[in-house]
């Protein structure tokens, strides 16, 4: 990174990502960190604005918002029906960096971005990497992007002052996880279920363990993903992390016109349990 960018960063974030340092001030604040997931386009582009604003008055911490992709490899049903559904209304990355880009200065929750790899190399990475900074996207997600192949992105990434968050799985051998731990920015984003997302009944003793196993070797907050439905599971998750990522139950929420029920859920799980 060269010395101008660095100083740029370090005056703007204080040696801290935009991301970092909102979860950071949550944390401070005694509350759990929720993120929502939205599909951009899934009802049009021109609702994205006000439905982050809308998330963002409910208490989200950050919001993830997903690139419709004809081929995802670790979405559930829900999300591909969303996807499927933005992409009949003809959204495109580009246009949903536009549309990020034309509200930047009425937002100050972070944007976290998660899109596949096969788009981003349609769109050049460059050209990708420049238009997400001018539409201050915070952080950005890639779930097929190897750790061995990060290198094609992640200095750029990162002389943009855009976290590059990666994920773990919970198959992953235990020097692996703790090299994502290690590399992550932002936070990490820690996939609590073998399998696509959706909608799960429960999480397992393994899935604790393994969450509590990442905040040992993390310096940054590790936040839990899939399979989050209410705000018990998210509770009962967040006493092993700092948070979670809720993406399934969000956009079939949305979709179904139950905003009251989106916001009931967001904040009764930011609120940390008192023990009896």
């Amino acid at each position: 990174m060269s010395n101008r960018l660095r100083t740029g960063l370090e005056e703007k974030y204080n040696g801290e990502s935009k991301v970092r340092k909102n979860l950071k001030d949550r944390m401070e604040s005694k509350e759990n960190i929720f993120i929502p997931y939205i599909m951009a386009g899934d009802g049009g582009l021109g609702i994205l604005e006000e439905r982050i604003s809308f998330l963002e008055e409910c208490g989200a911490s950050a919001i993830e918002v997903g690139i419709p992709f004809s081929d995802p490899v670790a979405d559930g049903p829900v999300i591909q029906d969303a996807g499927i559904r933005a992409l009949k209304n003809d959204t495109t990355l580009s246009g949903v960096i536009e549309t990020l880009q034309s509200f930047k200065d009425s937002r100050s929750i972070p944007i976290i971005m998660m899109t596949y790899l096969n788009p981003v190399y349609a769109y050049g990475l460059d050209r990708f990497i420049s238009d997400c900074a001018a539409a201050d996207v915070d952080g950005i997600i890639i779930p097929d992007m190897p750790m061995e192949e990060e290198n094609i992105l992640a200095e750029s990434l990162s002389e943009h002052g855009i976290a590059f968050i990666r994920l773990a799985a919970m198959t992953s051998p235990l020097n692996r996880l703790t090299a994502l731990a290690q590399r992550s920015e932002g936070f990490l984003y820690a996939v609590a279920v073998n399998g696509t997302t959706g909608v799960r009944t429960s999480h397992d003793e393994r899935v604790k363990a393994y969450l509590s196993n990442l905040k040992e070797h993390s310096h940054v907050p590790v936040l839990a993903g899939f399979g989050v439905s209410n705000s018990g599971q998210a509770h009962a998750l967040s006493n092993h992390c700092d948070g979670v990522i809720v993406g399934s139950k969000i956009v079939e929420l949305l979709h179904e016109g139950k905003d009251e029920e989106v916001k009931a859920f967001i904040q009764e799980s930011i609120k940390l349990e008192i023990p009896s």
